[in-house]
């Protein structure tokens, strides 16, 4: 791990660069170890607080978010969470969120991962960075793949909606009868000149 100390920051809210917000302790109080494509930092604050914090900043809650991913795939333990779905900001805990040695993972930015024992999974990055993670890989495979079945579902409703916006917004283009309407408008003032 690179000396992150000088990389301290108050606040922070995950944004398409962020690939995972571990768990550090310092001073006896849980801290977050943030990655980004090329940078990482230090949060005073707990990787769930940062999870919450960056729900509220893109105009949801973190409960609200839960529900969300309840509705849609069923899923209430560990549960992944879309942050911003227009953007590909869905994270996925590895442990449950209230345990102070959760680590939340972005799926956009995993590579690939492979098993290294019985309870670690070594994850690889696009940006190369690798990092050895304390979840078996059986349960980073099953956390991995909910949230792609939570991604797919939301961008099939987002899609869904606005191929209905398109089509409400495509058939009031103006009609035949305000074609007419303007017609009769020219041929209104055409007789009262005579």
């Amino acid at each position: 791990m690179n000396d992150v100390t000088e990389n301290l920051v108050e606040e922070y809210e995950i944004t398409p660069y962020t690939l995972m917000v571990k768990p550090v302790t310092y001073g006896g109080k849980t801290h977050s170890h943030i990655f980004e494509m090329d940078d990482e930092y230090i949060s005073p604050f707990r990787p769930i607080d940062i999870i919450k914090k960056s729900c509220n900043y893109f105009g949801t809650s973190y409960e609200g978010r839960k529900e969300g991913t309840r509705q849609l795939i069923g899923i209430t333990h560990k549960a992944p969470i879309a942050i911003n779905p227009t953007s590909s900001m869905f994270f996925f805990p590895t442990t449950s969120p209230l345990r102070p040695q959760c680590i939340w993972v972005s799926l956009e930015h995993i590579d690939t991962f492979n098993r290294a024992d019985n309870s670690h999974t070594s994850v690889l990055f696009k940006n190369h960075l690798q990092e050895l993670l304390p979840i078996s890989t059986s349960s980073f495979e099953n956390q991995y793949m909910r949230t792609v079945i939570l991604k797919d579902k939301l961008i099939q409703r987002i899609e869904e909606t606005d191929r209905k916006y398109f089509y409400l917004h495509s058939s009031t283009r103006p009609s035949k009868a305000s074609e007419r309407h303007s017609n009769y408008t020219r041929y209104k003032k055409f007789n009262s000149e005579e």
